[in-house]
């Protein structure tokens, strides 16, 4: 296969703007790539790449449609005069990662093949197709501890490797299965399921990992005046302590609440989190920011994060939040709730709520015409959520029960709590 391709490589090279569709505009970039595209986006791909590292390079549109690189010069795929519907349908690229020089690879890096077709439709969202007495197997890529010395408890960015077998969606769950047995009955632990804090293409966009944001639990004991380790969680505390090459089995994906509605790119999200709730919004923000996902080029709407945490060395996953606002700063909107560093209107502690209340006009005003709401993260959040909300709604002449069961039935309103 790689002799076919660079026999072939010249006379694509002598002939690059004939495979390019009308229209398609230009980028550089410094590598030579052949990209040669099967009729169907779920067939297997062959990826040559001759130099260095694939950046943003482009695939063709149907029927074996094949872009090439060379001289610094490849195509793009966005083109303003179409509308996103006809964008998505054309050529995909690649994504920003490392791959090994003059590697053939199986499957291509490209940042549109976990996509349903059209990419927003959610009939075939994979959902619980491991599940407990058949889990799947995955094994740990790295653990890292994300939150600074200050920060009230431990929070661990887990990486974990299912070499593409086990596929999810932005807003999914996994249940995860702790080693061992229960000490009252001897009987297996029971599944703990954590929100995916990646998007379904995982962090190295390979399509082959995905991503816990996991924190530490622990009991800490008055008497002892340290913490009680017959009293700290099982689950958590074995994936903050796994090591590369551990095995970790999971079920799923669960779930579908937590999903975002593509169809519309102009829908406005308003994501609210306390803590690790971060994580389905992780993966909604690098969806829409980060990779070049059919998307991402067609998203026009404005997505709003407010997250809740107790100081500034607790907050999670910071340094992406301030890239995607910088690039996107019509598109990305975020606020912090910062509990012991903050004041709220009344002089006391800033939680999410008093943040959101900041806001109310423009949150209802959102809703109104058609925002999606989430809430993720520690159940106790939501009373003080909803009386929030309550108090601003009937101060505006809404009765507040008719107005949360319009969100429901129009299905923008969505929950997951634990």
């Amino acid at each position: 296969m790689v002799k076919f391709v660079a026999a072939v490589t010249t006379l694509l090279v002598a002939s690059t703007s004939a495979f390019a569709p009308a229209g398609i505009q230009r980028a550089t970039t410094s590598n030579v790539v052949l990209a040669m595209a099967a009729d169907e986006t779920t067939s297997k791909r062959k990826l040559a790449i001759k130099s260095g590292t694939a950046k943003k390079v482009v695939v063709g549109a149907a029927a074996a449609y094949a872009a090439v690189a060379v001289g610094g010069e490849v195509f793009s795929k966005n083109d303003e005069s179409l509308t996103p519907k006809e964008n998505s349908n054309r050529p995909k690229a690649l994504s920003t990662i490392n791959v090994e020089p003059n590697v053939e690879q199986d499957e291509p890096y490209w940042q549109d093949f976990l996509e349903a077709d059209p990419y927003w439709d959610q009939s075939s969202v994979p959902v619980n197709v491991h599940k407990n007495k058949a889990p799947f197997t995955g094994k740990v890529v790295s653990t890292k501890r994300i939150v600074g010395p200050k920060a009230t408890g431990e929070t661990c960015h887990v990486v974990i490797d299912h070499e593409g077998d086990f596929p999810y969606w932005e807003g999914q769950s996994w249940g995860v299965m702790p080693p061992g047995n229960r000490e009252k009955d001897g009987k297996p632990h029971s599944v703990r399921l954590y929100s995916i804090a990646s998007s379904r293409y995982g962090d190295d966009m390979s399509g082959k990992t995905g991503s816990l944001c996991v924190r530490r639990a622990n009991y800490w004991c008055p008497e002892l005046k340290a913490d009680d380790p017959a009293k700290k969680g099982i689950c958590s505390n074995f994936l903050c302590d796994t090591q590369p090459g551990d095995e970790v089995n999971m079920t799923g994906p669960a779930g579908k609440v937590m999903l975002m509605p593509e169809e519309d790119p102009t829908t406005d999200y308003i994501m609210v989190a306390t803590g690790t709730g971060i994580a389905p919004y992780r993966g909604f923000v690098r969806r829409l920011f980060v990779e070049d996902t059919p998307a991402a080029n067609a998203y026009k709407g404005q997505a709003w994060l407010f997250l809740g945490v107790a100081n500034s060395d607790a907050l999670l996953y910071d340094d992406e939040w301030q890239e995607a606002k910088e690039k996107y700063p019509d598109n990305f909107r975020l606020d912090y709730a910062l509990s012991r560093e903050q004041e709220n209107k009344s002089g006391g502690k800033m939680y999410i709520q008093d943040k959101v209340e900041e806001y109310a006009d423009e949150v209802f005003t959102k809703l109104n015409n058609g925002a999606h709401i989430y809430f993720c993260g520690l159940k106790g959040m939501m009373p003080g959520i909803q009386g929030m909300l309550k108090g601003v709604a009937e101060s505006k002449g809404l009765d507040y029960d008719e107005w949360l069961k319009g969100l429901k039935k129009s299905k923008q309103w969505h929950v997951e709590v634990y």
